[in-house]
C-alpha cells in the first residue's frame, strides 16, 4: 500500500529491526567499549551551580580529548549535551554532580480544506462570542519540529503580511538547496541539525510541510489532491508566523538529541508555541524522554507545547507524550468521505473508502473471487495458488495489518489481478492511497451483501470505480481507529490524551517532487496531499492555540490548554455522543475532554490556571526528591519543599482541567479540589451553577454548587467528593463531567474514576494504586534518582 500511513508503520518496523541488529553487533564486537550516542541532561540553565557543573564537565570532556564526540550542546532553557560514549563512560558521567540523567539517544517516530469548515459547522454559535473578538495579532510565532519545510508552497506566501515581529531572534539557515531568501514574513525561520542525513531545512518527506500548513497556512483556493477533496486550504491561524526546525531525516529518523537542540533554539528564538507530531518508539520515563524534558523547560518560559498522541490505537495505554505540561492530541474523522463504488453483477452498489485513480470498466465485468475460503482472511501466499488474472479479490483483514494489505496488493498486481476489496471495520473510515490500482475498504455489514451475492451465483462479477469526494457524511466526528488511547502509562492520575481534533483524510500542502510516493506516474507532482494520523490532529490544535494566544497574549500555557479542553464538544453532527471505531461511545481515554472547537477557547469564561509551583508539586507527588527538583526547575520559589506525605494519589488534586481518581472509592470517599478564574472581561459580576453528569455507580457531590464572581473576586474554589453508590459493584473506569454554566458560557471538565483498584505498597514507601485486571506498569522508576 503506497500510503504515508503504511509507510510510517513499515519504517517503524524497519527502524526497530535495524536498531536491534546494530545493538547486537556492537555488543558482540566491542562489548562495553562500544561507542553509542548518549544524551546527558543536567536540568535548569538558570541556576549558577548547574552552569558551574556543566562547564566543569564540558572542560573535562575537552581535557580527555573527547570534545569531538559532542554533537549537540544544550545551554538555553536547560543544560546538557549529547555525545558518543561507551557504556563505562556514560556511567562515569552519570555520577558527576549536577547530572540528572544519561540515556541512549532515542530514535523517535513521526506520528486542510474541509476540516476547518466541518469544525465551524458543528460548533455551537454561542461559544464563539465573535462580537467580542479583537483583531487577530499577526506576531504569534508557531515553531514546527518535524521533517522540514517546502518553502515554495503557496500556503507559506507572505502576501499582505506585515514585518517580522521585533522579538524574533531566530535565523534562516542555508544549505545546498535552501537559501535565506526562502524565508519571508510568513515563514520567518528555518533550522536543521547537521549530521550525515540532513543537509538543509528542506523537507524531503512531506510530513513537515503538511503539518505546518495545517497549523498556519494562508488560504489557498482550489486546493486538491488530483481533484479530490477540492476546496480552499487554510491553517488554523493563517495570520500567525511560522518557523520550521528540521529534526528528522529523509528516512523519517528523528533523533532525541536533535529534538533537544530544537527546543533550546525555540526557547532562545522567542516563540509562542511549539507543535510536535513526533513520539517515542517505546514508553520512556519523563527524565529520559527528550520531548518531556524540552517541553517542561519551554512551558516554564511560557511557551505552549502541543504534541500528537501517537498512532498505536486502538489498544489501551498506548498514548504517547503523556507529560502533564504537554497538550496531547488524539485524531478524529471529519464529514468528508473519499469513497469508491463497488458495482456487483446483480446491480447492487456498495460504497467503500479508498484513494485510488483506477480506470476499470464502469460495468461489472471482472470475476469476483473470495480468498481464504470460509475464514475469508487475507493471505498473500494463497494468491500464488490461484488464477486471479483479470479478477477482483475479496478478503477480510485480521486486525490492523498493513503488511498483509501491502503484500496482497503487490501479489495481485504481479499476478494480473485488477482490484482488491478489503473487509475491515477498523480501516473503513480511512482512505489508503493506491494510486492507479483499484482497492477499496468496506465494513463487515456491507461485506455480507457481497458474500450473499457470491454464494447465490455461479459466476460472480464486479467492478470498482475511482474515488469521489462525498461531503456531509454522518456520523462525524468518529475517533480514528489508529489514534492512541489512555490511560497514561506513566501515572493513572492524569488524563491523556487531552483533546481530539481532525486527523483522518486531511488535505494539506505537500512537497513538489517527482520522487514523492504521492505522485501518480504520468502526472505532475501534486501541490497538496491527503494524510491520516495524530500528526495531522496535532497542528489543528496548534493553530487554535495560536489564535487563543493572539487574543490573550498574557495567558500561560496552562490557561490556553484549559480554554481548549473546557470548551470541547462531546457530540457529533447527528447531535449524539461521539463514537469510536466500532460504534461504542468514546470516553475521555479516547479523546480526552472531547472534540476541539474552532472558536470556543477564545472566550472560555473560566479557566483552570496552573502556576509553576503546581508542576513542582507534581514532581514531588510523582516521587522526585528536592535535590532533583532543584536541578530540573528554573522557577523553584525560595523555601519550596515537598509535602512530607507526597504520593501519586495527590496528583488528582492538582488544578488540571480534568479529574482522574485511582483510589478505591468503594471503601472510602475521595475529595479533590479545583480553582477556577473568571477571565470574561465583559462580565465581572456573574454566577455559575454546576451540572454534574455522573454514572449510576458513583455519587458525586460538588460544594458549593454555585460560584459567584465579583469585580474583586476573580478566583473561586470548589470541592468534588466521589464515593461508590449502592449501584456499584461492576469493576472498571467510570466517566462523567463537572460543568459550570452561566447565561453565556459552558465550562466542562471530564472525570475518570476507577472502582476496581487495589492498594499496593511498593518498596519506596509510596502508596500507589493499580487495577486488579490490568495496568502492570507501576511507576517502578519513582524511587530512582532522576
Amino acid at each position: 500500500m503506497k500510503t504515508f500511513f503504511i509507510r510510517c508503520e513499515m519504517r517503524q518496523y524497519f527502524t526497530i529491526i535495524i536498531s536491534l541488529i546494530m545493538f547486537a553487533v556492537l555488543k558482540v564486537r566491542q562489548g562495553d567499549g562500544a561507542k553509542q550516542h548518549y544524551i546527558v541532561y543536567m536540568g535548569s540553565a538558570s541556576l549558577t551551580a548547574n552552569k558551574m557543573h556543566y562547564n566543569l564537565l564540558i572542560a573535562s570532556m575537552h581535557k580527555r580529548n573527547q570534545w569531538n564526540r559532542i554533537s549537540h550542546r544544550y545551554n538555553e532553557g536547560f543544560l546538557g549535551f549529547s555525545a558518543r560514549l561507551s557504556k563505562h563512560e556514560a556511567e562515569k558521567i552519570r555520577k558527576h554532580a549536577g547530572v540528572l540523567s544519561v540515556f541512549p539517544d532515542p530514535l523517535l517516530e513521526l506520528h486542510t480544506t474541509r476540516s476547518w469548515d466541518f469544525m465551524d459547522e458543528i460548533s455551537t454559535p454561542s461559544m464563539s462570542d465573535d462580537h467580542q473578538l479583537g483583531p487577530p495579532l499577526d506576531d504569534v510565532i508557531i515553531v514546527i519540529l518535524d521533517t522540514g519545510i517546502w518553502p515554495e508552497s503557496e500556503s507559506f506566501s507572505d502576501k499582505g503580511i506585515g514585518p517580522v515581529p521585533w522579538r524574533w531572534k531566530g535565523s534562516c539557515m542555508e544549505g545546498p538547496d535552501f537559501n535565506s531568501s526562502n524565508c519571508n514574513r510568513k515563514l520567518i525561520g528555518a533550522r536543521y541539525y547537521r549530521d550525515d542525513l540532513m543537509k538543509s531545512a528542506r523537507d524531503e518527506v512531506g510530513h513537515g510541510t503538511h503539518v505546518a500548513s495545517i497549523a498556519s497556512g494562508i488560504e489557498v483556493p482550489n486546493a486538491s489532491y488530483y481533484g479530490l477533496a477540492n476546496g480552499t486550504a487554510k491553517g488554523g491561524f493563517p495570520s500567525s508566523r511560522i518557523a520550521v526546525y528540521r529534526v528528522c531525516s529523509a528516512s523519517s529518523i528523528c533523533s532525541g538529541s536533535s529534538l533537544l537542540s530544537a527546543f533550546t533554539d525555540a526557547i532562545a528564538d522567542g516563540v509562542d508555541l511549539i507543535s510536535i507530531s513526533i513520539g517515542s518508539l517505546d514508553q520512556r520515563h519523563f527524565y529520559e524522554d527528550p520531548i518531556a524534558i524540552g517541553a517542561f523547560h519551554a512551558v516554564e518560559k511560557g511557551i505552549t507545547v502541543v504534541c500528537s498522541a501517537g498512532n498505536d490505537g486502538p489498544s489501551p495505554q498506548s498514548v504517547k507524550n503523556v507529560a502533564p505540561w504537554i497538550l496531547t492530541v488524539a485524531a478524529t474523522t471529519i464529514d468528508r468521505r473519499l469513497q469508491s463504488q463497488i458495482l456487483l453483477g446483480n446491480n447492487i452498489i456498495i460504497m467503500g473508502e479508498s484513494l485510488d485513480f483506477s480506470i476499470l470498466s464502469e460495468s461489472a465485468v471482472y470475476p469476483l473471487i473470495l480468498v481464504g475460503g470460509p475464514s475469508r482472511y487475507c493471505n498473500g501466499s494463497l494468491i500464488d495458488e490461484m488464477n486471479i488474472k483479470g479478477s477482483i479479490v475479496l478478503c477480510e483483514l485480521a486486525g490492523i495489518d498493513g503488511k498483509t494489505m501491502t503484500l496482497m496488493q503487490t501479489k495481485l498486481m504481479a499476478a494480473g489481478g485488477v482490484g482488491l476489496i478489503i473487509i475491515s471495520d477498523l480501516l473503513s473510515l480511512t482512505a489508503f492511497n493506491t494510486k492507479l490500482f483499484a482497492l477499496t475498504i468496506i465494513t463487515s455489514n456491507d461485506a455480507d451483501q457481497i458474500l450473499h451475492y457470491i454464494s447465490s451465483t455461479r459466476n460472480p462479477v464486479a467492478t470498482i470505480s475511482a474515488t469521489t469526494t462525498i461531503l456531509h457524511s454522518r456520523p462525524a466526528p468518529v475517533v480514528g481507529y489508529f489514534s492512541s488511547r489512555g490511560p497514561s502509562y506513566a501515572t493513572p492520575n492524569t488524563l491523556k490524551p487531552d483533546i481530539g481534533a481532525p486527523g483522518v483524510n486531511i488535505l494539506a500542502s505537500w512537497i513538489v517532487s517527482n520522487t514523492s510516493e504521492s505522485t501518480i506516474i504520468g502526472r505532475e507532482p501534486p501541490l497538496f496531499n491527503i494524510l491520516s494520523g495524530t500528526s495531522m490532529a496535532c497542528p489543528h490544535v496548534s493553530g487554535i492555540a495560536a489564535a487563543i494566544k493572539s487574543q490573550n497574549p498574557s495567558w500561560s500555557p496552562a490557561a490556553v490548554k484549559s480554554a481548549i479542553m473546557t470548551t470541547a464538544r462531546q457530540t457529533n453532527n447527528l447531535g449524539r455522543p461521539i463514537t469510536k471505531e466500532f460504534g461504542e461511545l468514546a470516553t475521555p481515554m479516547d479523546i480526552g475532554a472531547g472534540q476541539v472547537t474552532r472558536t470556543g477557547g477564545l472566550h472560555p469564561g473560566l479557566i483552570y490556571e496552573l502556576n509553576p509551583e503546581d508542576y513542582h508539586l507534581f514532581l514531588c507527588y510523582y516521587g522526585y526528591n528536592m535535590s532533583t527538583i532543584q536541578l530540573i526547575s528554573s522557577q523553584l520559589p525560595e523555601g519550596f519543599s515537598c509535602p512530607t506525605n507526597s504520593n501519586v494519589d495527590m496528583i488528582s488534586s492538582i488544578n488540571f482541567p480534568s479529574i482522574v481518581i485511582s483510589q478505591n472509592v468503594v471503601t472510602s470517599s475521595i475529595t479533590v479540589q479545583r480553582t477556577v478564574t473568571n477571565v470574561d472581561n465583559f462580565d465581572d459580576e456573574t454566577t455559575y451553577s454546576v451540572i454534574v453528569d455522573a454514572p449510576k455507580e458513583l455519587e458525586v457531590a460538588v460544594v458549593p454548587d454555585k460560584l459567584e464572581f465579583t469585580r474583586d473576586t476573580k478566583k473561586l474554589t470548589y470541592q468534588v467528593r466521589f464515593s461508590a453508590s449502592p449501584a456499584a459493584g461492576v469493576s472498571g473506569d467510570r466517566f462523567g463531567a463537572i460543568t459550570w454554566v452561566n447565561e453565556k458560557h459552558t465550562v466542562r471538565i471530564p472525570f475518570v474514576v476507577n472502582i476496581s483498584y487495589t492498594a499496593v505498597k511498593p518498596n519506596d514507601g509510596f502508596t500507589l494504586q493499580y487495577p486488579t485486571l490490568g495496568i502492570l506498569l507501576l511507576l517502578s522508576f519513582i524511587h530512582l534518582r532522576v
